[in-house]
């Protein structure tokens, strides 16, 4: 960002299952966003999945050109005003994060993965700002991705209900609609595995209701855009869909397919998702949908918005999940502060990148998360409950971070406890844990003020603690214990731990 100084750029990357999208804006002292610039290239990422969940040479080659020409024109910018994150095809794809690395070297930018919930929850953020802002009661909000379908349910700007689904216009295509054959039983498979899909949700959904249906994405927008120029209405129904289905099975094949308003790029995809469109409307009951411009990408936009300007929603999740498990909150804020003084103190000698500061704090505040479960190896279930929750804001890759110095800051500690991350990560994740550790030591009464730190020597995989004369083996020989019983454990990484 740019010292708070307005105007200044955000971009916004979304690497989509089917297309590619990046929005460039600009946000002027007012707060308000001025769009600068869109980029969009079907990327087809996700028919490059084959049957073992690898992404293919051509899928990754197609997205890695497209990521060079969208990083021409972001190279100049600073990566915290950069959003990148992939969605449904590199949760699925078992070789993501060799592709990611290539693609990160392309944009020129850092790339997140982000969950179902999360793509979810940006989605409804995106469609919610793009709306008219006096429309009351609660929205429903869908979009078909390629290869996952997200359905909210919010009111104002908040997110209430989130589901992300795996069907997408991609792989319904690809499954359902073989080498383009748009035969009546091609359509019967397609809405029926839509429909097996919405079952678990579609009572809880009917029961809570809205008041209003908004579309995002490719997939929907293509839709309207047929119906609209095919002269059959301006909002999306279900006859509607219904007789554009007719035309397709006429057709026969997607080669002969001539709909007015459908491009030679949506094409192959288009069944898909026009059988996952049908399928909700039928399986919730919707009227009528309308379509919104906004989408995903702009919902990174306001998110990343939101953190510079307001409050950052990672810190309200953290706060969620301490009130959830009941952790105790005074003590989590004070083993907080002193891995922050850590921090900074080895920050410049052990060379650690500045945004590690915020994931330490977040993994102090939710050390303790496990305890909720049991008191014995409560640190493994903290690990574990925080490489699985929903935690609105978060990458993958930064839950990741926080099961891994959760999971490792007490007890015993090997290397393979890192093995969540990737192996170039391993030596400032060994740092942060070290660091997280010793803060939690150094609390160990929960009641009495961490000791002061006269002195602290660095070196690689060394760190030097120097005290009070007489402050351990006088005022505290519990610590000088933990203290001791620290160096053997982590003599298991080959650091060494001198006080």
């Amino acid at each position: 960002m740019t010292d708070g100084q307005a105007p200044y750029k955000l971009a916004a990357i979304d690497l989509g299952s089917n297309s590619f999208h990046m929005i460039v804006v600009q946000i002027d002292a007012f707060e308000q966003v001025n769009v600068l610039d869109r980029l969009h290239e079907a990327v087809r990422l996700g028919g490059g999945l084959d049957a073992k969940g690898h992404l293919n040479k051509e899928a990754q080659q197609r997205a890695i050109d497209c990521l060079r020409r969208f990083g021409e024109r972001i190279r100049a910018f600073p990566s915290e005003n950069v959003a990148a994150v992939g969605t449904n095809t590199l949760r699925q794809s078992k070789n993501a994060r060799e592709f990611l690395h290539l693609a990160e070297v392309a944009l020129g930018h850092p790339i997140s993965v982000i969950s179902g919930r999360e793509e979810a929850r940006l989605i409804y953020l995106g469609v919610a700002h793009s709306l008219a802002k006096d429309q009351q009661g609660k929205r429903f909000v869908m979009d078909i991705g390629g290869g996952s379908t997200e359905l909210i349910i919010g009111q104002g700007f908040e997110p209430l209900h989130l589901e992300s689904l795996r069907m997408g216009c991609v792989s319904s295509s690809r499954a359902f609609f073989p080498g383009g054959k748009l035969a009546k039983s091609c359509w019967e498979k397609a809405i029926t595995a839509a429909h097996l899909e919405l079952r678990p949700i579609k009572a809880s959904y009917r029961d809570i209701g809205w008041e209003s249906a908004t579309g995002a994405s490719g997939s929907i927008r293509a839709v309207k855009r047929v119906i609209q120029q095919t002269g059959l209405a301006y909002g999306i129904t279900l006859e509607h869909m219904y007789r554009l289905r007719e035309m397709m099975i006429d057709a026969g094949h997607v080669d002969k397919l001539k709909l007015a308003g459908l491009s030679e790029e949506r094409k192959p995809v288009f069944a898909g998702g026009l059988a996952i469109l049908i399928a909700t409307f039928e399986a919730l009951k919707i009227d009528r949908m309308y379509v919104s411009d906004g989408a995903l990408r702009e919902g990174l936009v306001y998110d990343r918005l939101e953190r510079y300007q307001h409050e950052d929603v990672r810190d309200k999740a953290v706060r969620a999940l301490q009130q959830r498990f009941q952790v105790n909150q005074k003590y989590a804020e004070a083993v907080r502060g002193t891995a922050h003084k850590l921090f900074n103190r080895c920050r410049d000698d052990w060379k650690l990148p500045c945004h590690l500061d915020q994931l330490l704090s977040w993994a102090a505040d939710l050390h303790e998360v496990g305890l909720a479960i049991s008191h014995s190896s409560y640190h493994k279930h903290g690990g574990y409950l925080l490489a699985n929750a929903d935690l609105p804001g978060f990458s993958t890759e930064e839950q990741r971070w926080l099961s891994v110095l959760v999971r490792t800051h007490r007890q015993k500690i090997s290397p393979k406890l890192f093995e969540l991350l990737d192996s170039e990560h391993y030596q400032n994740a060994l740092y942060l844990s070290v660091l997280l550790r010793l803060a939690v030591l150094l609390h160990r009464s929960h009641k009495d003020a961490a000791p002061r730190i006269e002195r602290l020597k660095l070196s690689k995989n060394r760190i030097e603690l120097q005290f009070q004369d007489n402050e351990l083996k006088n005022k505290r020989p519990l610590l000088l214990a933990d203290l001791e019983r620290e160096q053997a454990f982590l003599k298991g990484v080959k650091f060494e731990l001198v006080f």
